[in-house]
């Protein structure tokens, strides 16, 4: 994922070097709202104990997909904006009661989760803007448990933060697309019952990767 957040940096030094001159003419303002896909990869944290370096190794990965929308202020060509995501995720273990050994706790698969935040960039083009991103982030994970008499099913929400950087790019007047890796840690959760009863918090150590490629309309 380290080589990912490179490309992403290095894509938009190119740009920025090519035409640092045109940088006052940002159009990056106003409401945005735009839909998201891409790689999203999740493992245990290094904070964490585990029984053996097998567990430590495992992780899950699949595609996330979603919605997110904003609002920029352009102040010459500095941009700071507000945004909020919905985003769902097909990450899961294999999500059945004969086997739990992956990634070294019970069977699950990621539910929605939720960001809410804030980016600040640079436009380095009328059209190409480059930014980082930070906030809140707030995941579900959907977990199946055995016995192998009586399966139990819970859902575990967990909390965090989220960093990030991307380049977004202006195709036309209105329309953009962007390419953005983040980074997010989830740091403390609680389990909910089937009947709605919640579990005390608890500590959590969570590490999730992503690259987003998203495709937006400004009004």
């Amino acid at each position: 994922m380290k080589k990912g957040f490179a490309l992403v940096l290095a894509a938009g030094s190119v740009v920025g070097l090519a035409t640092p001159a045109l940088a006052q003419d940002a159009t990056f303002t106003g409401p945005r709202a735009e839909v998201l896909v891409g790689y999203d990869h999740l493992r245990p944290g290094s904070s964490e104990d585990f029984d053996n370096d097998d567990d430590f190794n495992r992780s899950i990965d699949d595609v996330a997909y979603g919605v997110g929308a904003g609002f920029d202020f352009g102040m010459g060509g500095l941009v700071l904006g507000v945004e909020g995501e919905w985003m769902m995720s097909n990450a899961s273990t294999q999500f059945e009661t004969t086997s739990f050994t992956t990634f070294g706790v019970s069977n699950f698969e990621v539910g929605r989760d939720l960001y809410a935040g804030a980016r600040a960039g640079f436009a380095v083009t009328p059209s190409t803007l480059l930014y980082a991103k930070g906030g809140y982030t707030n995941t579900r994970l959907n977990i199946l448990a055995s016995d192998n008499a009586t399966d139990t099913r819970t859902k575990a929400k967990l909390d965090g933060w989220r960093a990030g950087a991307g380049v977004e790019q202006m195709l036309n007047d209105n329309v953009y697309a962007k390419v953005e890796y983040r980074y997010s840690n989830y740091q403390r959760g609680e389990f909910e019952a089937p009947s709605g009863l919640e579990s005390d918090r608890f500590d959590v150590d969570l590490d999730r990767h992503q690259v987003m490629v998203g495709f937006g309309a400004r009004f």
